[in-house]
This record gives structure tokens, sequence and C-alpha cells, in this order.
């Protein structure tokens, strides 16, 4: 049976590292897993995934008004080849109507979909697709990382000035020069390092 799979973590955990591992275990394998990125994701090119650790792929890019079941169908059929999964980046951008557009593409062509992202923003709260993914997905599955603490990071915290920043727009690109993942207790008292 085909799974929506919700894979998140704070950042700094390897989901798009390991979104090219789950593409490049389908390619070594003959199949075809269709990758999708958004395009509010510059950092390496429109058209591209790419991990801290310098590995690299190429993507479809999907906005707020991206139709998921036409870039499948479209892709497929330029392809003129079977596909057998797709994997989604940086998912906590998806809206309610495109989350339901995987849900169907899952039900409807019996193929695995895999969405990579973020739980929450840099204020503790959930992004719109990450809420819709968390309600509807067959498995939902936390990356982690550390803070520097050494306990789990569960917070993306947003740095400006080497402060923690709690207002702001929801949606502002960045890694390390940006944004830290912290523990719960090191994100509310604010402690960027020992």
């Amino acid at each position: 049976m085909a799974k929506l799979y919700f894979r998140y973590s704070a950042m700094g955990a390897g989901k798009s590292l390991d979104l090219l591992k789950v593409a490049y275990n389908y390619d070594e394998r003959g199949m075809k897993a269709l990758i999708f990125n958004s395009e509010l994701d510059t950092r390496f090119g429109r058209e591209c995934v790419a991990s801290r650790a310098g590995i690299h792929k190429n993507a479809i890019p999907y906005g707020v008004s991206s139709d998921f079941r036409k870039l499948y169908r479209e892709t497929r059929e330029a392809l003129g080849a079977a596909v057998h999964c797709l994997l989604v980046d940086e998912a906590q951008f998806l809206t309610k109507t495109q989350v339901e557009d995987i849900v169907h593409i899952v039900n409807d062509e019996k193929i695995p979909v895999i969405c990579y992202g973020l739980r929450t923003d840099f204020m503790g709260q959930l992004f719109e697709g990450s809420t819709w993914l968390l309600a509807w997905a067959d498995a939902i599955e936390e990356l982690k990382t550390v803070c520097w603490c050494g306990r789990k990071a569960t917070m993306n915290a947003r740095i400006v000035d080497g402060r923690i920043v709690r207002q702001g727009e929801q949606v502002q690109i960045g890694g390390n020069e940006s944004y830290i993942a912290l523990c719960r207790e090191h994100y509310l008292s604010g402690e960027l390092e020992r």
C-alpha cells in the first residue's frame, strides 16, 4: 500500500540530505522519483534540492498556486515513463489544497509521497503545510538534531545581530546565518551558547 510520509525536524537535521539519499536509492534501482522543492528556496538555485553536505539534485519548483496533480501528470507524460515516488522538500510551504492533492496522488496513483519539512516556524507556530501533513500523513517521522547543550533540538530560532527574534514575517529563507536549532529550554531562555 502506498503511503504519505511526513518527515519533519528542526533546522539542520539533514532533511534534504535524507531526501537526496532516498532519490539515489530509487535511481540505483532503475526507478524514477520526482523531486519537488519550494520556489521560495533559491539558496542553491531555483530548480535544485541541495544539502549542506554539498550533494544536490535537480528539482521541480512549486509555488502556492501550483497544482500538484497537474504537475505530476505533466511531468510523467513528458518523461514517458512510470513514476515510482514523489519527494517534496520544504513541505512546510505547502497549502492545505496542495496536501489534499498529494493525498489524492497517493490514493489514486498508488505511489508513495515523502514530504520533508519543518514542523514549526521561528515563533514556535505550525506552518500550514505541516499542519495538514501532521493531520493526514499515514506515517510521521521525526528526524533529530541537537541543541548546543546536547539535548534534542525541537525549535527553530531566528537570529538577528546575535539575538533571538520572536516577531516578523513567518517566511524568511536562510541557513546557519539566520537560524539555529535549539532545545525548548534554550529557545525560551534565549541562550544561543554556553
